[in-house]
């Protein structure tokens, strides 16, 4: 035994000096997949193709605590000539199944195994698959424990695919990846690739997806629930395949909206047409993430599930834009490594921005890019600035500075230059792997301009304070609403501009309709700050804009309601924003007791967002709410208690247990949900959960 480890130990340091890729290319992977969900298992046949680029005696698969059995290699094309045990030697040290046989340089290798995992720890995850079985099923037909809404879902960003499927974590492989997956009929089985045949037997469906472009391991995907689908078509004839739960059908538009604009426009601004076969969008239960762009399959949070009325103050637009972005930047051309990090999210962020843009138009843009210069530039003042190429920088610097150097570079070189480097970029590196010079020399190509100097200063600098300058140099051009363009140079100044600016606005215009929201609301909380402005006549005057946002602001800044503004701030209740109706909800409960029966009366079947915002609170008010509906509190507590269960998302666990403790009703069943809290896969609401249960049990 010992012999065998210090062998492993050795082998694997030997084969450490050189990557893999550089011996062996990996061209194609198939599996075909089934579960056992009663133990959370995840199991298969695995097979793979590979070419030998150099001569070699060993080779590895990734594969985290993964058991394997009968391997079988054989050369290419042939299925009698097996690599017998005596020629080939197999090893595993936990996260690698090695292979040592004299391969050889030019030669074309298939090795076929079986392969199963339990209880992955990572990427794949069992979403309530055990928290209601269908106990009289037998172990045979144990897929069909998973009923109701339950789910499966992958997450493989980063190195994390080969925690349930064999696979080549190093991104720089780019491998062709066909799955066929067996699971109970009633579910829908969605992965990478087009759907090529479905076998449907008994009880139990199988199906074949094919992807005819390789790809980096890391993005591929399947979900597994229940759900129906639309089909739009592209301008270009592809097929928009987009997922929704069944009881959602009325939410499918405004959650779904501007989809197909948004392609139509990304594939004629990138000038590459889409490069997969087809695009998948599917929401899932407690992701991890907003989203996340797996080859031609984006999942995202169900949290974007929503209304046309959520819509106004929490919608899919942007994360929808980011991910199909992804699908060109990070998915047809990859990183070599996290040096280059911003060449997927800077892209990406850029890019659905650009989109945004053609949706929402050109003011909303640059209050955007507005928005992302003052989180750089917090960011610099706190001393947490760090270069673009600096493979530790914050997600900040990656997305938003990223996007920024992009938004410069097109107005140095022009927007004819930028345009074709993009496209040569992406058409000479595409299904590769690539580096912030192979994108910058195409700029430089194109533009006939040297940026070294341009590289030096925005993604080398570990300053982002030139973005001050910038800001105000950039967006002065282009802004070209009047008062808006004060409200930026009142943001990016000192409070002494905005003195001086402050008695150029007329104030009757404050407030009009032409200006944008953003610049409204901007402006609304500078002149909140302004000790010479009359409040109470500011509250009015913002009252009677009739702009849900600057309404929103209202109701976030005046928690202390003067009687003469009561009547204007009840009419809040009635805005279309859940935001809004739940702020205000609290903050009128709060200061007219004697009206409490009123405003919860009059929002009592009001819901709010996927995390039911407005119905907790309306139910913790409820609760202390003294002589309301006395006989209904039991019923409250219940309903309230509930939201606490693994059954629901946990954005609407989280939210009935902040409200439970802080009135300090959290009970058994409460803190055996909470309990179960502190083992979710999600390490954010883990980590809240921890720390709830230490208060609550004090």
């Amino acid at each position: 035994m010992k012999i065998k480890l210090v062998f492993i130990l050795l082998f694997a340091t030997l084969f450490s000096f050189s990557q893999q890729t550089d011996y062996v290319d990996f061209i194609k992977i198939k599996a075909d997949i089934g579960f056992d969900v009663s133990q959370n298992k995840i199991y298969g046949e695995f097979e793979c193709l590979f070419e030998v680029l150099k001569k070699t005696d060993s080779i590895y698969l990734d594969a985290v605590d993964m058991r394997s059995m009968k391997i079988r290699m054989f050369p290419k094309n042939k299925k009698s000539d097996f690599i017998g045990r005596g020629e080939v030697v197999n090893s595993y040290d936990g996260k690698k199944l090695w292979f040592k046989h004299s391969f050889k340089k030019g030669q074309k290798y298939r090795l076929k195994f079986f392969f199963f995992k339990n209880n992955p720890k990572k990427a794949l995850y069992f979403i309530d698959c055990n928290d209601n079985k269908d106990v009289t099923s037998s172990d045979s037909d144990s897929h069909q424990n998973c009923i109701g809404k339950q789910q499966i879902w992958t997450q493989g960003q980063g190195k994390y695919t080969s925690n349930w499927l064999p696979s080549i974590d190093d991104m720089n492989d780019k491998i062709e990846f066909d799955l066929s997956i067996t699971f109970d009929s009633d579910y829908e089985v969605i992965a990478n690739g087009k759907l090529t045949d479905k076998q449907t037997n008994k009880s139990t469906t199988t199906w074949h997806y094919d992807m005819q472009k390789p790809m980096s391991s890391y993005l591929v995907a399947l979900a597994i629930g229940k759900y129906n689908k639309k089909v739009e078509y592209s301008k270009s004839g592809l097929p928009l395949e987009m997922y929704y739960y069944p009881e959602d059908s009325l939410k499918f538009e405004p959650t779904y909206r501007y989809t197909k604009r948004m392609f139509d426009f990304l594939e004629e601004e990138i000038g590459v047409p889409y490069p997969w076969q087809n695009y998948k969008q599917v929401p899932v239960k407690d992701f991890l993430y907003a989203g996340m762009e797996n080859t031609g399959t984006t999942l995202f949070s169900d949290s974007f599930v929503i209304d046309s009325i959520a819509f106004v103050d929490k919608n899919y637009v942007n994360v929808n834009a980011h991910e199909l972005a992804h699908q060109w930047f990070g998915n047809l051309v990859t990183e070599t490594s996290g040096t280059h990090h911003w060449l997927q999210e800077g892209f990406a962020t850029y890019y659905a921005l650009l989109a945004e843009k053609e949706v929402f138009g050109e003011d909303y843009y640059f209050w955007r890019l507005y928005e992302y210069a003052q989180e750089l530039l917090e960011q610099d003042k706190a001393g947490k600035s760090t270069s673009l190429l600096d493979p530790k920088s914050s997600s900040i610097t990656f997305y938003k500075k990223g996007a920024w150097v992009l938004h410069m570079l097109r107005e140095k070189v022009g927007d004819t230059p930028f345009k074709q480097a993009v496209k040569n970029y992406l058409l000479k590196h595409q299904f590769k792997n690539v580096e912030t010079n192979d994108f910058i020399g195409e700029v430089e190509k194109s533009s006939g301009e040297d940026l070294s100097e341009f590289v030096s200063e925005y993604l080398k600098s570990d300053d982002d304070f030139f973005l001050k300058r910038k800001v105000k140099e950039i967006l002065y051009q282009q802004v070209d609403v009047e008062i808006g363009l004060r409200v930026l140079r009142c943001g990016m100044g000192s409070k002494l501009d905005f003195e001086k600016e402050r008695n150029k606005i007329k104030f009757e215009n404050l407030f009009e309709d032409s200006l944008d929201s953003k610049a409204k609301v901007q402006l609304f909380g500078e002149l909140l700050k302004d000790t010479l402005v009359d409040k109470n006549e500011l509250y009015v005057k913002a009252f009677d804009s009739k702009d849900i946002k600057v309404r929103q602001s209202i109701a976030q800044n005046l928690t202390k309601i003067p009687s003469e503004l009561k009547a204007d701030y009840e009419s809040l209740l009635n805005d279309k924003s859940y935001i809004t109706i739940e702020t205000a909800l609290f903050n009128l409960w709060s200061n007219f007791p004697e009206d409490r029966k009123k405003y919860l009366d009059q929002t009592k079947d009001v819901i709010g967002f996927n995390d039911k915002n407005v119905r907790i609170l309306w139910l913790t008010l409820a609760l202390i709410t003294e002589d309301y509906e006395a006989e209904n509190k039991k019923a409250y507590f219940d309903e309230l208690t509930s939201y606490t269960s693994p059954k629901y998302g946990f954005e609407v666990r989280q939210n009935a247990f902040q409200y439970l403790s802080q009135i300090q009703a959290c009970g058994e069943v409460c803190k055996e949900n909470l309990k179960q809290a502190t083992n979710h896969h999600n390490w954010r609401f883990k980590k809240f959960a921890k720390a709830l249960l230490k208060q609550v049990e004090q």
